[in-house]
């Protein structure tokens, strides 16, 4: 059970940090507004490093649900504790998005633009080509699990690892964030949209529920094969 709360405490961190450093960079009225998707990044990459060193002494700090079940699919997990994991990672991810909301609340009266809301909370495509945007989570849920592994692999730097983790994340970020905003993780993009959705967000418009799926099955079926693929090579 403490694994479970662990994940749940590991998400939230993840997204106050994650969600927090979009915020703070799109929406109006922030001092750090304009710092662009390099700020966003890295941000990002501290965020996912800060979640794991929270979590991972209690819990394995999956923090994801992409990760728990390409690990279970190996057998470095087992499987009934998957459920478990999930509804906390998810849980965890609401969490911390109200937090968010709360810490940036005359921000969202000022900002105009709907879909700039949204996309502290949720992804959303640059070019909306669902077959596009569905391989591109593939892709870089399906690295980032492989590199999970490998990291984890090298247990001479076990007290680096988060630090190293967040690394990976800020390259994907860079390199493969582009087409789709990486959500490579189905609880960080499925738990802010619920919250976008319930709540009282000024002129918030709609949670383009339309397009939620890709950020949830690309990156299940893409941390899948990712760890096999692994497995496989090594």
């Amino acid at each position: 059970m403490l694994e479970y709360v662990a994940e749940f405490v590991g998400t939230m961190i993840l997204i106050i940090f994650g969600a927090g450093v979009v915020a703070a960079v799109s929406l109006k009225g922030s001092k750090a507004e304009g710092a662009g998707w390099i700020a966003i990044s890295i941000g990002w990459g501290f965020a996912v490093a800060l979640g794991v060193y929270v979590s991972g002494t209690i819990s394995d700090a999956h923090l994801n649900p992409a990760v728990t079940l390409g690990f279970a699919a190996i057998g470095e997990f087992p499987w009934n504790q998957v459920p478990g994991y999930i509804i906390g990672q998810i849980l965890g991810a609401i969490a911390g998005a109200v937090v968010v909301f709360f810490h940036y609340y005359p921000h969202w009266k000022v900002t105009p633009d709907p879909a700039t809301k949204l996309g502290v909370f949720a992804t959303a495509p640059a070019i909306r080509h669902t077959p596009s945007n569905f391989i591109a989570e593939f892709i870089g849920t399906a690295v980032l699990v492989f590199g999970l592994l490998a990291i984890g692999a090298n247990t001479f730097s076990e007290g680096l690892n988060p630090l190293v983790v967040g690394l990976l994340i800020i390259a994907i970020g860079l390199s493969l964030g582009g087409p789709t905003g990486y959500a490579i993780n189905p609880a960080r993009d499925l738990g802010p949209r619920i919250a976008h959705a319930i709540l009282p967000i000024d002129k918030k418009g709609p949670s383009d529920w339309a397009y939620a799926w890709v950020p949830i099955l690309g990156p299940i079926a893409g941390g899948i094969v990712g760890a096999i693929l692994y497995t496989l090579m090594f």
